[in-house]
Parts: structure tokens; sequence; C-alpha cells
């Protein structure tokens, strides 16, 4: 006989299993869990076995849990959680990298039909070409401003026709449409809202970035640093360089047009007095090949003009 477990003791246990995880990991994926059904988190749960935990369960007992853990361990960096519990969403306690984890959610998507009244996530595009419907079945068409022609008995879209936008409510016509066209346009899967990191929080577009874009707006900021020293005249360790090289111009600029001089400044002005001292001889041109020369004698020869036998002989008797 199974031994019936009461409201009470599911809350106990269920905020034991939410504490424990807070203080084994130190990484969560907030992810958003609307349209995924039972059967599709269970693969999800399979695939990220290993150095994953996905938890579901009701926001109310999840803050609960997460304000008295944090008040009991004086740990609020668990605090940042609470705001990102909204909606239908759900926690996975991860000890990988965020990134290759986030990518291995996003690969559990299962095609889902075009209800009525569900919101469409995507624009939906009926493409051209036969349906395979009798055409007893263009009142639906006609109804969507689908522009058709009867080929063989049945029934052919002429054109694209985009019959759902991103935002919208699906409608009866459309759902039936798509419906018999067998066509499932949305997915739907965990999608990661937010990441939660040793107490910072923050958007999962971050995880995209590469090592290149790190780079790059490191670099940038840094220039903007260096910028506002040199204004500023205050001394950083990004700008001392360029500092350094600003004052070297200006004593060289003194000592060009003074009779102050020092070491660096003696060539500088050597080359002003005598700038053909320095200069470099042009590179000799290479010696023409045997076939160069070859080539121009053997059409001076063509050139030459062919003496006319006739005339000569005839000369030479007259």
């Amino acid at each position: 006989m199974a031994v019936k477990v009461t409201k009470a003791e599911k809350k106990a246990s269920y905020d034991k299993k939410l504490c424990k995880l807070l203080d084994t990991y130190q990484q969560i994926l907030i992810v958003g869990a609307d349209n995924v059904g039972s059967n599709q988190l269970q693969m999800i749960r399979k695939g990220l076995r290993g150095d994953s935990i996905v938890l579901m369960g009701k926001n109310t007992m999840m803050k609960r849990s997460i304000r008295i853990h944090a008040e009991k361990t004086g740990n609020n960096a668990f605090l940042a959680l609470i705001e990102c519990l909204v909606g239908n969403v759900g926690l996975i306690f991860t000890k990988g990298d965020l990134k290759e984890v986030s990518d291995e959610v996003s690969k559990y998507k299962v095609g889902a039909p075009a209800r009525v009244g569900l919101v469409a996530p995507i624009d939906v595009v009926v493409p051209p070409g036969n349906t395979g419907l009798d055409p007893s079945q263009t009142s639906f068409f006609q109804v969507l401003n689908i522009p058709t022609k009867i080929n063989k008995g049945t029934v052919e879209i002429i054109t694209p026709v985009e019959i759902i936008k991103k935002g919208e409510k699906v409608g009866s016509s459309e759902s039936a449409l798509l419906s018999k066209l067998l066509i499932k346009p949305f997915s739907y899967g965990l999608i990661v809202q937010s990441v939660y990191d040793n107490g910072s929080v923050f958007s999962p577009e971050v995880l995209e970035l590469t090592d290149n874009d790190l780079v790059a707006r490191f670099a940038a900021g840094l220039t903007n640093v260096v910028g506002l020293s040199m204004i500023l005249d205050y001394p950083t360790l990004a700008a001392i360089p360029h500092m350094f090289i600003n004052s070297y111009k200006n004593v060289l600029s003194f000592a060009i047009a003074t009779e102050y001089s020092f070491p660096q400044a003696e060539k500088v002005k050597e080359y002003l007095k005598n700038p053909s001292k320095f200069a470099v001889a042009a590179p000799v041109a290479a010696a023409p090949s045997a076939k160069a020369k070859a080539a121009p004698a053997k059409e001076e020869k063509k050139e030459e003009p062919e003496e006319d036998e006739d005339d000569f002989a005839g000369g030479l008797f007259d």
C-alpha cells in the first residue's frame, strides 16, 4: 500500500531540494517553459544529465524558499533570482559551460500546430505549390485572400501569402487551413531568459560574445580612457606612453628651433640640413634577358624591305 504524502511534506521536500541545489551550484539558467510538455521536458532532462539539473515549480514556492535560505545563510546574492521568477519559468542548475548548456537546451524543440487563440511567436507564411486538397476546399483560401487555381483536380497556391503575423492571435480559419495543409508553423522548447552566475544576473545574449568581441570592446574602452586622460592631463597607466611621446615631440621641436641639442635630436637636425645624405639609391633595373634581346632583333629583321628580283635582273642587262 502506497504511503500518502501530504502537501506540507511535498513543500518541505521541495524546499530542501532547492536549498541544496543553491548551495551546490553557482550557475543557473532561468528558462521559459511555455507550451513545453512533460515528455519534451523529460527529453531535456535526459540530454542534460551529468552536470545539469532541471527544476520546475511554482514561482511563489521558489521565491519563498530562496528568500528564507538567503536569510539563513546570509548570502543575499540568491535574492537576485527572485526578480527573474516571472511567468512560467524553471531553473537549470549547472556546473558546465553556460554557452554549451544553453545550446544543448535549444536543441530540444518540438513542432506544434497553430491552435485557435494562440499568440503567434513568428510570422506564418503559406508557401506556393500543390496542396493536395480537392476544389471543394477553396472556401478556406478565399476567406484568407490566398490566390489559388485548380490544377489536375487539386487546389494549387499561386504565390506565398503571410496569413499570421508575429504577436497576433491565431483565428479559427487560419488554424483550420494550416491543419488541412499539415503545417506545424510553431516550435516550442525551453528558452533561456536570464543567466545567474555567482550572484550576477545578465542577459543570455552575453553568452554569444566571442573572444574577438571582448577584445574589441576592451580596446574601445581603453581608447576612451586614454582620450579622457589626455584631455584632463591626468596620468593613467594606459595614457602614460602617449604622454611620454607627446613630451618627446615637444622637446624635439624645441631643440630644432634653438641651439639646444641632445643625442636623439642630432640625427633629425642633420637630416634637415642635408636630406640628400639620407636618400636611398634607386635599385638598378635588371638586365634584359637573352630572349628579350633576341626578340627585337628578330622583329627588325622582319621589317627589312624585300628587293624585287625582276627589277634587279632587268636593270643589269639594259
